[in-house]
């Protein structure tokens, strides 16, 4: 099935050039790993930007490269995919964290028919990374957003105000965006999830618990 929901170019944008947030650049690297014509997108816009670069820089600075922080943190493959990705198959960048099968990961329970796998990020960064595990047609509480937010889909589909998610389909949200995603009914969910601010929820009870979720 082919991705429908891609991050905005302005996303991907800050990507190329290095500067997006640690947490929202995983998600990022992850979904090009999935999606051929945002890892072109990403290609292309690395390479007018080093063109623009080397049009700026003063004389005696040819030679030089520039690379991106994330370049050197996690191994992206920029060009597309020759076959579709399947079935439960982590993307490159996460196989670290999480080894190569999304079934293995140890997930600790969140709430009810909601699991969850903090991931970590470096010391003094600010944002929150993790993945989510839904039980199907399990819902979630109405939230909004404190900043951006991306998530990820990994496995299964999720339906809310904004459409519908699956595999490789990118939710790229920002704090006008409220929002109450269901996991669909045959085999729930399973995502990536990148923020830079704490969710806004509605309800009291999930406000209760959020100092215990970190979300």
């Amino acid at each position: 099935m082919p991705i429908i929901h891609h991050p905005d170019d302005a996303t991907l944008m800050s990507f190329a050039a290095g500067s997006l947030g640690e947490a929202l650049s995983a998600v990022i690297a992850s979904h090009i790993d999935l999606c051929p014509r945002c890892a072109a997108e990403v290609r292309i816009m690395e390479h007018v930007g080093a063109a623009l670069f080397d049009s700026l820089k003063p004389t005696g600075m040819s030679g030089l490269t520039v690379a991106s922080p994330l370049r050197r943190e996690v191994s992206v493959r920029t060009e597309p995919a020759e076959t579709e990705v399947v079935g439960g198959i982590v993307p490159g960048p996460l196989t670290r964290f999480v080894g190569p099968d999304l079934d293995q990961i140890p997930w600790k329970r969140l709430g009810i028919g909601v699991w969850h796998y903090p991931l970590p990020l470096s010391p003094g960064v600010k944002g929150d990374l993790r993945l989510l595990k839904v039980a199907p047609g399990q819902a979630m509480p109405e939230h909004g957003h404190g900043g951006a937010e991306l998530t990820l889909l990994l496995r299964g589909s999720y339906r809310d105000e904004v459409g519908t998610f699956r595999r490789g389909d990118v939710a790229d949200l920002d704090e006008d965006v409220e929002h109450r995603p269901v996991a669909s009914l045959d085999e729930g969910c399973i995502c990536l999830i990148a923020s830079e601010e704490k969710a806004r929820f509605r309800g009291l009870m999930a406000r209760l618990v959020q100092p215990l979720t970190g979300f």
